[in-house]
């Protein structure tokens, strides 16, 4: 099977639109609830915990997609073309992403960088770790 693998700028602007989207969206929410327009919940754990589960959740729900991949038109696949699953993206974003990155204080982050840039599959260490990579939708 012939995969069309996307690039480390598609990657990167499809994460920085789901970061953006996510805090604007959570910040009108609050601004509706409290009254106040404030992101200065963005610098506790409730930030971190919302967003691995949205990277988590969300592409299982919605066939490897995330608002900024859907943009982007690029979707999280399997390594054999199937839909993710909740096993692929824990392992992928909690495992491979987050608990990589803060046992190997960032290292991993530009390891993968890398990997993305020079890997003819274009898959980073969160990929490998969670079975996937990120494809042309």
């Amino acid at each position: 099977m012939r995969h069309t693998y996307s690039s480390f700028l598609e990657r990167l602007i499809a994460r920085i639109l789901d970061f953006n989207i996510l805090t604007l969206s959570i910040a009108l929410i609050f601004f509706i609830v409290t009254g106040n327009f404030s992101i200065d919940w963005r610098n506790g754990i409730t930030w971190d915990a919302i967003y691995i589960l949205y990277l988590v959740i969300t592409p299982v729900l919605w066939s490897g997609y995330v608002i900024g991949k859907r943009i982007c038109k690029i979707k999280m696949k399997r390594t054999d073309g199937d839909d993710v699953t909740l096993t692929n993206t824990l392992l992928r974003e909690v495992v491979g992403f987050h608990i990589v990155g803060i046992v190997t204080f960032g290292v991993s982050l530009i390891v993968s960088i890398f990997m993305v840039v020079f890997r003819e599959d274009k898959r980073a260490i969160h990929d490998l770790i969670g079975g996937t990579y990120v494809g042309k939708a």
